[in-house]
């Protein structure tokens, strides 16, 4: 029974759509925080409006509302469920906390008798209104950089005039450093202090004195309702104060603290988590701390609630956070609770890492055309990656290799950066790619201390930096044939992937891999247990590594491998990499059903994936799972390791896709549609010609390798004229061109950064409706599970568009055209699993855009508005399990279903709004309607032209 005997049932508000500053990470925490509820016979009730989550499938709460998160929609749930004793809002993000407070203040929550639990308002409102922050601290002898709070232009001003430059601007209750600046210079001053004041709902703002070069530092703590806390993780940014957090390259446990510092900052953030309230939860702290012998510590801020930063800790240490703070928020004390890795040692016992986490963020720079690259206050990053290693260089490689944008690793891949301006550049404004710069840097003989002075990282990190390049310059004088086994252990244990050692050596990489093998550098697996191996670990949570020989007193030699092979029929999930605009969450959700029905069907299951912030990685989601780059040769050795019945790469998007070649030319069975299917769809070309083949009318087209070509098919075609390249997500590439000039220039830029692709030059067809389809077939039979008419025309990305489920106008002439399209591709690809097709309808004919045989972005979308478990059933017939006659559908829809795209334009100014074929979308929300007479479609419908472009 829960400590609180009065909580029966317990209401819990998810984060909505996923927008930058607030992607997944709420959804892996409110999918652990129901589960944990549950566990104790809570009866929960959820409300989310993000169709794509795992969080909002029917099968992790009792009650699930796919509504708007606003205060309407949770008085709606709170009459309908009057039994509702407390609500949780500190899993949702700051949207969860945003609207707990507004239906506090408009005294909702005592109008129905429901208690805040795991958080306290006074608790929010102290630590989002800087002023009462401030004043809080420095009662309580925290110290804080110089600041004061202005709510007017000319307060601001003044401050500004008292403090001098640089400062630093923070808006009040924003998310994601929404409104926040680093300011240099006067001139820049009043736009930044302006906007500020906009975006704050309160129009307020902090201006701080900038702290330049002073280092960064988080904590996560736990604590419950007896004062007991916990420290689960230390995090140091590898970036000094200026750049947010969320595109900020961290590193845990920190690197660079003196044990007394460190312990001084344990005593700080232990204070002012008991100062800000009396409340049972999880809390993030962060702090700068000067770069002097002093080390001078002044705090930053705190989050009462599960962040970002919680979410890696929790992967970083395998300590759940969210689950423990759900049980701690229903008054369970921490000395009460197990810790769920070891299941032997307490939930009191602090998390102890004998291996290093590094986590970088993935941005989506070329989605927003006109933005600013340079990173501040403000974050950019749309996902993350975390690498695990037994050093920071091999994790730091690790990482860097997840990350999925045609880099290998750090150095050695032909790719760096030459020019010394343009390098300098790079590292004096903050860019995206400075994680590789540093290494450029140092390779063009750029002095470290130089490198410091410019970006003010601590000589620690550039140090590393300078290792890996002196090891890379040592082996670059070898061959494949002279290298020592030391040296190439050495590269191996500092993260080099094979890809980079062959290029140091002018090699080709199987020749690395064969060397390797004939040396005994293999990989090992060692377990993520929270304890540094005290005590034994029960969940099977894996990173790769390389170590040295033991030799034992019989004289055996062999390097301690703690993965334990089964011998259980298995199947290995494929995730998708961190997330992107074109590959988000949606894939997670599939994962998660992938891996949950293949259980069901008595296989052992393992899971690969790098991103910290999701479902598919918590570490009791699979019956294994590998915390590693989704990267050939991290994939190969498992599976050699693990010696599965085969891999899913339907589930994981472009990125377990683009590697079915590989598994197929290394003789892996890929279940579910074939390579030969998978690459029969992705070659637009050859595409085109199945489609002939089976008298499916498709737009006029031509295949064009070079601009010359390009130009040619243009005498033929007509503009406008729709290019496409090969093998691209999220219409990456894709633009519509009316002239010759403009097709010119486009080709030759597609062909600079996507070398050797086939493009596809398609009539565009002008005024057409975009419509496609999602289906499940098993080789003989098809059935579609939901075909969904877009609001927006032909020409804007189906993942920017509002799409309607069922259509809304197109005839019955129409339709069956679609129905007869999706089963004859299904059938002409050898589809087995899943399938989306999209079509443009003209002049009531249907003719097809593209066709994907695998998970879609829809999928999620459709099982949540039919209320189908489309994903289960689709895994159990790639896996030969069932057929698709087997299953008994029923989808049940009152009305109509919208998936509508939410944008985070809002965080770069100046861009380009206008949508066109590349998608451009962050997330999405759910909406349903009963009839097509709602207001809301009708707004919908007549803005459907409005942001069209080429």
């Amino acid at each position: 029974m829960p400590k609180n005997p009065k909580l029966k049932s317990i209401l819990i508000i998810g984060s909505g759509p996923i927008v930058i500053g607030q992607a997944c990470e709420f959804d892996y925490s409110g999918t652990q925080a129901l589960r944990s509820l549950r566990e104790d016979g809570i009866e929960t009730i959820l409300i989310n409006s993000n169709p794509a989550t795992i969080m909002t499938d029917p099968s992790m709460a009792d009650h699930v509302y796919l509504l708007p998160l606003n205060s309407k929609s949770i008085i709606k749930i709170l009459k309908e469920h009057p039994q509702i004793d407390a609500v949780l809002p500190t899993m949702g993000g700051q949207t969860a906390l945003n609207l707990c407070i507004e239906v506090d203040e408009k005294g909702i929550w005592d109008d129905f008798g429901v208690e805040i639990i795991g958080v306290d308002i006074d608790a929010i409102n102290i630590t989002e209104d800087r002023e009462k922050f401030r004043e809080l601290m420095l009662k309580i002898g925290v110290p804080m950089a110089p600041q004061a709070t202005a709510t007017s232009y000319l307060k601001g001003k003044e401050i500004a005039q008292e403090f001098g430059f640089p400062l630093i601007i923070r808006a009040s209750f924003t998310l994601g450093g929404a409104g926040a600046s680093f300011v240099h210079r006067e001139e820049d001053f009043d736009e930044l202090l302006t906007r500020g004041l906009e975006i704050s709902p309160i129009h307020e703002v902090m201006i701080d004195k900038a702290l330049i070069g002073w280092k960064e530092y988080e904590l996560e703590l736990l604590r419950d309702a007896n004062d007991n806390v916990v420290i689960i993780c230390s995090i140091e940014n590898m970036d000094p104060i200026g750049i947010h957090t969320g595109d900020s390259i961290t590193v845990a446990p920190a690197m660079t603290l003196s044990d007394t510092t460190y312990q001084k900052m344990r005593d700080m953030a232990i204070h002012m988590m008991r100062s800000i309230g009396d409340f049972a939860g999880g809390c993030n702290v962060q702090f700068a701390v000067s770069p002097d012998e002093n080390e001078d510590i002044i705090a930053i801020e705190i989050n009462p609630r599960v962040s970002r930063s919680s979410a890696l800790a929790s992967k970083a240490t395998g300590y759940p956070i969210a689950k423990i703070a759900a049980k701690l928020a229903m008054g369970y004390h921490l000395d009460e609770l197990s810790n769920q890795i070891t299941q032997s040692t307490s939930a009191l016992f602090e998390p102890t890492l004998d291996y290093v986490i590094v986590k970088i963020p993935r941005w989506n720079f070329d989605k927003f055309e006109g933005s600013d690259r340079t990173l501040g206050l403000q974050m950019k990053s749309v996902g993350e990656v975390m690498g695990i290693g037994r050093s920071f260089q091999e994790a730091l490689h690790k990482a860097t290799q997840s990350l999925e944008i045609k880099r290998n690793g750090l150095g050695a891949d032909g790719k760096g950066y030459k020019n010394y301006d343009q390098i300098i550049d790079k590292l004096t404004h903050a860019s995206w790619d400075r994680v590789f710069v540093i290494y450029d840097a140092i390779q063009m003989g750029i002095p470290l201390s130089r490198i410091h002075e410019i970006t003010k990282i601590d000589m620690w990190f550039l140090k590393q930096y300078e290792e890996l390049y002196l090891l890379e310059k040592e082996i670059s004088t070898f061959e494949i044939d002279s290298i020592q086994k030391d040296l190439l252990l050495e590269a191996k244990q500092k993260g080099y992937g094979d890809r980079q050692i062959a290029h140091m050596l002018g090699c080709l990489e199987s020749q690395v891999y064969n060397k390797r093998e004939e040396l005994g550098i293999n990989r090992v697996y060692k377990l993520v247990d929270t304890c540094a191996a005290e005590f034994e670990a029960k969940t099977p949570y894996y990173y790769s590594t390389f170590e040295n020989d033991v030799e034992t007193p019989d004289g055996k030699r062999y390097a301690d491998n703690e993965s334990v092979v089964t011998d259980k029929k298995k199947v290995i999930v494929l995730g998708s990499g961190p997330n992107r605009i074109g590959q988000g969450i949606e894939f997670d959700y599939c994962c998660v059903h992938g891996v949950l029905a293949a259980a069901e069907c008595g296989y052992e299951t393992i899971m690969i994936n790098c991103n910290p912030e999701t479902v598919s990685t918590d570490f009791d989601t699979a019956d294994k799972l590998y915390f590693e780059p989704v990267f050939w040769e991290h994939i190969y050795d498992i599976i050699k390791h693990e010696k599965p019945e085969g891999v899913i790469v339907q589930l994981g998007g472009q990125t377990a896709l683009k590697l079915a070649e590989k598994l197929e030319r290394y003789g892996v069975k890929i279940l579910g549609s074939s390579f030969k299917s998978l690459d029969l769809a992705e070659d637009r070309g050859s595409f085109s010609t199945l489609l002939q083949e089976n008298n499916i009318p498709y737009p006029e087209f031509d295949v064009a390798e070079t601009a010359e070509q390009a130009l040619a098919i243009a005498d033929v075609l007509d503009f406008p004229i729709l290019v496409r390249p090969s093998y691209v997500l999220g219409g990456q590439g894709m633009k519509i061109v009316i002239n010759k000039q403009e097709l010119e220039e486009h080709v030759v830029d597609l062909l600079r950064s996507i070398p050797g692709n086939k493009l596809l030059l398609d009539h565009y067809l002008d005024g057409a409706i975009e419509a496609e389809a999602d289906a499940i077939c098993d080789g003989e039979n098809v059935y579609i599970i939901g075909i969904m008419e877009h609001i927006e025309p032909c020409g804007i990305h189906s993942g920017d568009s509002n799409a309607t489920l069922p259509p809304f106008n197109l005839g019955n002439l129409v339709m069956q055209q679609i129905k007869d399209h999706t089963k004859k591709i299904a059938l002409a690809l050898n589809t087995v699993g899943l399938i989306n097709i999209q079509f443009a309808v003209k002049d009531d004919m249907v003719y097809i855009i593209e066709a994907n045989p695998r998970a879609s972005r829809t999928v999620p979308f459709i099982a949540k508005a039919y209320g189908e478990p489309y994903v289960n059933y689709a895994t159990k017939v790639m896996l030969g399990d069932k057929k698709v006659t087997d299953f008994n559908f029923n989808p049940k829809l009152d009305g109509y279903a919208i998936k509508q795209p939410v944008f985070s334009f809002n965080k770069f100014h100046n861009v380009n709004k206008q949508l066109g074929p590349e998608m451009k979308s962050t997330g999405e929300s759910i909406l349903f309607i009963d009839d097509l007479k709602d207001d809301e479609f009708y707004n919908l419908y007549s803005r459907r032209k409005m942001y069209l472009s080429k």
